[in-house]
């Protein structure tokens, strides 16, 4: 429980052994993500089933993160897997093409609407941008192009545009169909990809909620124009994610460091949770040590102030899926013993807007000024955790609840740990505090003469109905 910022993993082929599945959750993974861009319905079934039970065994929370496909634009494919284009070729985008016609010449495209995106002068950038080209004209189903980065381009790489502009919607049929199967999945989070509106996260969370589904909302900032608006997008979504492949390619990677910090600065000041992925340990796919640059990467974050930092390939098919967890947590700790992350003056001059967030915040400012060991929420929803963990602090939060749900939500959120609490309904708040502290005690995180900050409700068991905080010595 010392380490504060969370992991997400992605679970894949290397984490499918049961003895692996356990290392993972024992070693630090707090929410598993399962990528719905690869494998079919029954295996992803067979590896959430299989967490939550390990999970179980090992008296652990660990959420289920579902991650939709979304519209990934690609070219087509080649008629020998792979074309070497040159320096100043013109290459043209057919959006007529079939599937393997491409040659040195042409290629197809997979968004049959780029046509109407495009005008002279755009770049576009494939394969990550290591191949660009710049449109000079269009003729028909044609998109004439001239190479400025050319190498070797293979089949079905993805296609950005500099800058952003290409408006292919966030939600796919696909998409539309594994939401659903997220529901089914009782997923605890639904990650939407290439979001670029607040109507794109609020059209998933209408299809989910239709579904059956009960998962919080992750937008994937992933798209130039997502930027345009990202206080809207933070808004309707319950978290937002960093994505920076896909956005350092539309952006350029020179800008993608202060886009991050934006990012995490918003999501703090607001009430959203913010995670930053993608290649935060890529050398550790094939090597058993990070790179120094990655160990920065990942510590730099942590002192900006994110919730979470997402390991993607790196235990999905990596070689050290376990060891991947372990050096990841470690260097989460060694940034946490900085005093950056131990203070904060976030939201002192802001209006609340709710008895719960007033209370929350009155919980850690005194907290961050008084001699405590811990505070503890007593809690339905996690609504107080989560604001709560907005606010910076060396001291643990822990969510208390019989809301299993509610647990394994609050794994995502920096600095608070789920444990269970049978609270009864309509019990009177001051009845619980005992057992309360008993818990804790039973726990080991506090001993006697501790004093422990408490927020409740005046009646347990209800739903927004925080309105209390107490200072309590065990």
């Amino acid at each position: 429980m010392l380490r504060r910022t969370k992991i997400v993993a992605t679970v894949g082929p290397a984490t499918d052994d049961i003895d692996t599945t356990d290392e993972l959750i024992r070693s630090g993974m707090d929410v598993a993500r399962v990528n719905f861009s690869h494998g079919d319905f029954e295996t992803h079934q067979q590896r959430v089933n299989v967490i939550r039970e390990r999970a179980k065994r090992q008296d652990r929370h660990v959420a289920i993160m579902v991650d939709l496909q979304g519209p990934k634009i690609r070219i087509e494919g080649f008629k020998h897997g792979f074309v070497e284009l040159d320096k100043d070729q013109p290459f043209i985008l057919d959006i007529s093409l079939g599937e393997k016609d491409g040659d040195k010449n042409r290629v197809g495209v997979t968004y049959k609407d780029l046509m109407n995106d495009v005008e002279p002068g755009d770049v576009l950038l494939l394969d990550d941008g290591n191949v660009s080209m710049a449109v000079e004209k269009l003729e028909k189903n044609e998109i004439h192009c001239r190479v400025h980065n050319g190498g070797v381009l293979s089949d079905s790489k993805g296609l950005n545009m500099q800058g952003g502009g290409l408006t292919a919607g966030a939600l796919t049929r696909k998409d539309l169909e594994d939401i659903k199967l997220a529901a089914r999945l009782e997923a605890d989070y639904l990650a939407v990809s290439f979001v670029r509106t607040a109507q794109d996260v609020r059209q998933a969370r209408w299809l989910l909620e239709a579904a059956g589904g009960q998962a919080h909302l992750v937008a994937k900032i992933e798209r130039a124009d997502a930027m345009d608006h990202i206080d809207e997008i933070l808004d309707a979504s319950d978290a937002v994610m960093v994505a920076r492949g896909d956005l350092g390619v539309e952006i350029g990677n020179a800008e993608l460091p202060g886009v991050q910090k934006k990012i995490i600065r918003r999501a703090r000041n607001g009430n959203c949770i913010v995670i930053t992925a993608t290649h935060m340990m890529q050398s550790m796919i094939e090597n058993p040590q990070p790179t120094r640059a990655e160990v920065l990467d990942v510590a730099n974050a942590v002192m900006d102030g994110t919730d979470a930092v997402m390991l993607s390939a790196e235990t999905a098919i990596g070689k050290y899926p376990v060891t991947v967890v372990e050096r990841m947590a470690s260097i989460c700790v060694g940034a946490e013993r900085q005093r950056v992350t131990m203070i904060s003056s976030l939201r002192l001059d802001a209006k609340f807007e709710s008895i719960e967030e007033a209370v929350a915040m009155a919980a850690m400012y005194a907290a961050n000024h008084f001699d405590v060991r811990a505070i503890v929420t007593m809690t339905e929803s996690g609504k107080t955790a989560k604001w709560m963990s907005r606010i910076s602090s060396g001291l643990p939060i822990f969510a208390m609840s019989r809301q299993i749900a509610t647990l394994r939500r609050v794994t995502l959120y920096r600095g608070v740990y789920p444990i269970y609490f049978d609270i009864k309904d309509g019990q009177r708040g001051d009845q619980a505090q005992s057992d309360v502290l008993r818990e804790l005690l039973r726990l080991g995180v506090v001993n006697e003469g501790d004093s422990v900050i408490v927020t409740q409700g005046e009646l347990t068991g209800v739903v927004g109905g925080t309105n209390s905080m107490k200072i309590l010595v065990v």
